[in-house]
């Protein structure tokens, strides 16, 4: 293997490539990167069995060939490299010499032969722009749960209704729904995408701008773009019915400024107790619409808001983080939230967007 190709192509490409190398000590392979020289580029491929990458470079290729280097100290090295200039790569006797201007650098290879290949997924396929596959995942990920103990309920579920690509994501304790506008979207019953992914595929496509190609099978979904092909396994489960869990109709609405509740959530998490719990009182005729909370140890707080309420007077506990967490979702000034009772969910959506719904269940001490 040898080649040229410029620095800048190669530094950021290696350090998204080197996030995805396995951490496996029984299978040291899974930590390296491997490299193919071919044709006009250069592809840079890692995994870790349930996700895999490879991102593609133009490249000078003399000599077409494969290499597979510790991707920890491939990419420690590319980060040291601040000039913008060529650098040449060049493979010899089982190791890789890396030249620039000023360096001349030799890491010792790995065997490439047990390397495992990253599959290519073959079965329904949909195009989507990045940024609505983004603003689809982002809006409802941190919901989901970071135990593996219910892998079904530790990913993002997408599925399809009408024309819309719906992605939803619970860890039982709330639940984040949104909808997001495809058009030729195959049929899909349901995708578990696992959550320990979710973070990988943000960065590789967080500033892309174009269109991303999927294809999902029972086992697997890909995610694609010109130079860059992701792959991550699939988990083979049963995402909760959640839609029977999302009240039909409410008998207590409230509609806020996002900022007054903002700040007025922080104000309350300073005198939340250890379950982070803040209360929360509503009574229309009285056009009341209060949180407060208490510590023992701190002290406590009542904060009373401008809010426009109809409906039933209602009294209900609710663990804090889970509502700050939706805020980054609503891009609305306003938002809605609609009760069912003490015993039901918070049901909050941003006004004049019905594309998405979060759903937090009360909690009592």
């Amino acid at each position: 293997m040898k080649l040229e190709c410029k620095i800048e192509e190669i530094k950021n490409k290696i350090s998204q490539t080197e996030r995805v190398t396995g951490k496996n000590l029984s299978l040291p392979v899974l930590n390296s990167i491997l490299l193919v020289a071919s044709g006009k580029s250069l592809k840079l491929r890692s995994t870790n069995l349930s996700l895999g990458i490879e991102i593609e470079i133009l490249a000078k290729v003399e000599q077409e060939g494969v290499l597979a280097v510790p991707g920890v100290v491939l990419n420690n090295t590319f980060a040291n490299f601040f000039q913008n200039e060529t650098v040449k790569l060049e493979g010899i006797e089982g190791n890789l010499l890396i030249q620039t201007k000023k360096s001349k650098i030799k890491l010792k290879g790995q065997p490439n032969e047990d390397f495992p290949t990253i599959p290519r997924v073959v079965g329904e396929s949909f195009d989507i722009e990045a940024k609505k596959l983004i603003d689809g995942i982002k809006s409802v990920y941190y919901s989901a749960s970071i135990s593996d103990i219910k892998p079904e309920i530790s990913s993002v579920f997408l599925y399809t209704y009408e024309d819309n690509l719906v992605f939803v994501s619970t860890d039982s304790f709330r639940l984040a729904e949104k909808k997001v506008k495809v058009k030729g979207l195959p049929e899909i019953g349901g995708i578990l995408i696992p959550f320990k992914n979710i973070s990988e595929i943000l960065r590789v496509f967080g500033d892309f701008n174009g269109i991303i190609k999927v294809f999902f099978s029972k086992n697997q979904i890909s995610f694609s773009s010109e130079d860059i092909y992701l792959t991550s396994r699939v988990i083979d489960g049963v995402f909760p019915d959640y839609r029977q869990i999302i009240p039909k109709n409410s008998t207590t609405e409230a509609v806020i400024l996002k900022q007054d509740l903002l700040n007025a959530l922080k104000l309350s998490n300073i005198f939340s107790d250890k379950f982070n719990q803040v209360d929360l009182k509503i009574i229309p005729k009285e056009k009341v619409f209060q949180l407060s909370s208490s510590n023992n140890d701190i002290g406590e707080n009542k904060t009373v808001l401008d809010a426009a309420i109809t409906g039933e007077s209602v009294e209900l506990g609710f663990n804090y983080k889970y509502f700050l967490d939706c805020f980054q979702s609503i891009t609305t000034d306003s938002l809605s939230i609609k009760l069912s009772g003490s015993g039901s969910p918070i049901v909050i959506s941003p006004i004049s967007d019905t594309s998405f719904t979060y759903l937090i269940m009360p909690m009592n001490r």
